[in-house]
Parts: C-alpha cells; sequence; structure tokens
C-alpha cells in the first residue's frame, strides 16, 4: 500500500506523521472553547466533532463525538471504527470537494489533552532485551531472567490516575530510600529518576466478568495505539519492589502521546513475535503476526541546552504482543474495560544504543552516557525526555507524535501547606 493522497498538501509529504493513511484520534482545543474529538491530518487537526455536529459525519448508534473522549467510539466497536475511517478518508482523499476545510485548524495553534478517559492502566514487563539486563545487574547473566518469565507475560496493576498527556511537567518524586550500606531507609527525593521506552496498547472493546479471551478476540478489542513513558524512580523501586513488586517508584507519572494510532493504521506493518526459547502454553498461541514494525527512539535536551537522540530500537523486539498481554489478563476472569491502557513494558534492543531506559544505558548508574554538553546516569532537573516513533510505508510513514515530559525540581517540603 502507497501514499492516500490528500487535498490537505501538507499530509503528503513522504516525511509527514500524519498522512491520510493514518488519520490518529486526538482531543484538542482553541481558546476558551472546551476540548472535543478531532484527528490528525498533515499539519492540522480536523474536528470531527464539529463534522459530526454539522452532520457531515454520521456514525452509527450517535452521536459518538459529542464529548471531549474517544472512548462512546471505542466502545462501538470495530464496524463503527472501520466507518469513521472510510467517512474521514473520503471528505479528505485528494480530489474531494472540501467541505471539511472550515474544520481543520492549525495543529501548532491549538492545544491537546488526553485522548481518552483512562479505565484502569496495568504494565507489563516483556521486552526480553530490557529483562535480561536488568536481571543481570542484580542476579548476574546466569539468574538475569526469572523462572516464568519466558512461559508468561508479568506485570502489575498501575494507577489511572498517573496518566498525562505529552507536554505535562513531572515533578521529582519523594519516597523512601535505602542505600546498601545503608542501616536504615530515609524519606527523600529520588535521586536515580528515570524513564521506561513504552507502546501503549488502547482497549475499545470490553470482555465479560468471568470470561477469558482468545490471542485473536484480545485483537480485535484493541482500538489503537499510544507512545508510553512509565517514568521509574529507581531508588525507591529497589527498596520497595520485594516481595510485591513496584508501587510508589511507578505511581509518579505515565505519559503518553496525545495520539491514538488506531489498529487499522498499522495493518501493514504488523509482524511476528521472536521465535519461542521455550514452547507456549496453548491459550497464548498466536493465530497470525501479532506486533508492528515501528522505529521508536528517545531525545533528551537538558535544559537550555541541544537535544541527543540517546536511544533507538524497535517495537518488534517484544517478546509478548499487547493481544497476548491482553489475552493473558483475563485468564483469570478479570473483566477489561473501554478505555483500559496496557504499557508493553520496556523496549530495549540487543546493543547499547538501543536500550529504553537510563537504567539500562548507565547500568545501573556505574558508566555515564554522553549527551550535548554533559553526561548523565539518570534524569537531572530541568530535562526533558521525548519519545517518537513511526512506521515506515511505501512513500509515507504513520507517526504518532512526539511524547514529551520535562522533570521538574521536587518539592522543597512535600508536607508544607501555604
Amino acid at each position: 500500500m502507497g501514499l492516500k493522497r490528500s487535498w490537505v498538501e501538507s499530509a503528503n509529504a513522504p516525511d509527514a506523521d500524519f498522512p491520510l493513511n493514518n488519520l490518529p484520534c486526538g482531543v484538542f482545543s482553541t481558546g476558551a472553547e472546551e476540548p472535543r474529538c478531532c484527528m490528525a491530518i498533515g499539519d492540522f487537526v480536523l474536528d470531527v466533532s464539529g463534522l459530526e455536529a454539522a452532520g457531515l459525519l454520521t456514525l452509527g448508534g450517535g452521536p459518538l463525538l459529542d464529548v471531549p473522549f474517544w472512548n462512546e467510539v471505542m466502545a462501538a466497536g470495530p464496524e463503527v471504527w472501520a466507518d469513521l475511517r472510510a467517512q474521514v478518508t473520503a471528505l479528505l482523499a485528494e480530489g474531494a470537494e472540501r467541505v471539511a476545510e472550515p474544520y481543520l485548524h492549525a495543529r501548532a495553534e491549538v492545544e491537546l489533552h488526553l485522548p481518552f478517559l483512562v479505565s484502569e492502566y496495568t504494565d507489563f514487563y516483556a521486552g526480553r532485551h530490557h529483562a535480561f539486563n536488568v536481571g543481570t545487574m542484580f542476579r548476574g547473566p546466569e539468574n538475569a531472567l526469572p523462572p516464568n518469565w519466558l512461559h508468561i507475560p508479568i506485570g502489575y496493576n498501575g494507577r489511572a490516575s498517573s496518566v498525562v498527556v505529552s507536554g505535562t511537567d513531572v515533578r521529582r518524586p519523594w519516597g523512601q530510600v535505602k542505600g546498601p550500606d545503608d542501616a536504615a531507609p530515609r524519606f527523600a527525593p529520588s535521586a536515580r529518576f528515570d524513564i521506561e521506552l513504552e507502546l501503549g496498547a488502547v482497549v475499545g472493546l470490553p470482555s465479560e466478568h468471568g470470561q477469558p479471551v482468545t490471542v485473536a478476540e484480545a485483537d480485535s478489542m484493541i482500538f489503537g495505539y499510544v507512545l508510553l513513558n512509565d517514568w521509574s524512580a529507581r531508588d525507591i523501586q529497589a527498596w520497595e519492589y520485594q516481595p510485591l513488586g513496584p508501587f510508589q517508584s511507578k505511581a509518579t507519572a505515565t505519559t503518553i502521546s496525545p495520539w491514538i494510532v488506531m489498529k487499522a493504521a498499522l495493518e501493514p506493518f504488523r509482524t511476528s513475535t521472536p521465535a519461542r526459547e521455550k514452547p507456549l502454553l496453548p491459550y497464548l498461541a498466536e493465530p497470525r503476526p501479532m506486533l508492528y514494525d515501528i522505529a521508536l527512539e528517545v531525545g533528551l535536551t537538558p535544559e537550555g541546552g541541544t537535544e541527543t537522540v540517546i536511544s533507538r530500537t524497535n517495537y518488534a523486539e517484544m517478546y509478548y504482543s499487547a493481544a497476548q498481554q491482553l489475552a493473558h489478563h483475563t485468564t483469570s476472569g478479570c473483566a477489561m474495560n473501554t478505555g483500559d491502557l496496557l504499557g508493553s513494558g520496556t523496549i530495549s534492543g540487543p546493543v547499547k544504543e538501543s536500550r529504553g531506559s537510563l537504567l539500562e544505558l548507565s547500568w545501573g548508574g556505574k558508566e555515564l552516557f554522553e549527551i550535548a554538553g554533559g553526561r548523565r546516569s539518570f534524569i537531572e532537573d530541568g530535562d526533558e525526555l521525548t519519545l517518537r516513533g513511526h512506521a515506515q510505508g511505501e512513500g509515507y510513514r504513520i507517526g504518532f507524535g512526539d511524547c514529551t515530559g520535562k522533570v521538574i525540581p521536587a518539592l522543597a517540603d512535600p508536607y508544607r501547606r501555604d
């Protein structure tokens, strides 16, 4: 499949993140107006809420776009998702009458918001290179992977309230920390604050309580994907995670990109998970390729400085797909809801330059890495971290936009009330 040409000229550039092939879903506002649903096209956002209100866009069961989030469309199911894409494609296609032109707004002039109401949030630990690297640091290469890792997608339930949209500042957290030579813990700002480069799967269709779903059914439930930065306080994590796993170390913030790239836009880029080192149980079998060839990178910009790209990797490096993670999530009978968010786990590749966290890039803080104008082990105040990703087609790309957060200093006294 090649580029679908649009009368919106900026969408036809080979390096445009948002061609007509993409049409990701977001929420925007202008001035004092209320937020409303939009789709990205070239350098613009298309006010699809306005199109529906004007009768230029009609969805079964509608109106579905009269709210400032995509959950109602997501819950309507794959037929409505496909119809939405078909109608908007027809409105924006090269040669179409430009009835949608009054509903375009320059993307640089609007404010973007969280694109959906996050019901619940689960984060996985499903990248083999990341799991091996982290395990090697703490247990040595011979015991790097826990015995269950090659059999089961490991995850933990996080806080939906931690999810913020790209561009939101992230305050360095306080917490309990204890060094290896300390007799007791102390309460202090995190000194080993980190990121995790992830992709987030957004659940559209819910599942029934008590009823597990297959991998194929799970794939059909996924509405789309976002870039996801699972901010992590490594020193807080090291002290708290035994025996139940991450808690406050992962609750500071979870930044997502403002655009949900619908699964349909990624279909041409499907690819298979890697060969299994241990056979998976039958319920985790994939009926077709379930990963995507999505190039990913992380940029670090110190305050007042120049960005350095510190990592480049690919979503195809994952060991477990989002569909497998979602299917496994339901095995207990746990119901999945419209708006659930599943973090992939850190996406690292096989070489140092493809590691998806600073913990790995600095090998636990022991090896400083170079950035423009300095060196880093973990994040310093004022640093801005930016995640980017795109799938490369023939003469076009499916981009996710930027997923950015700047770390601001910890509160001087977190319990002071002025």
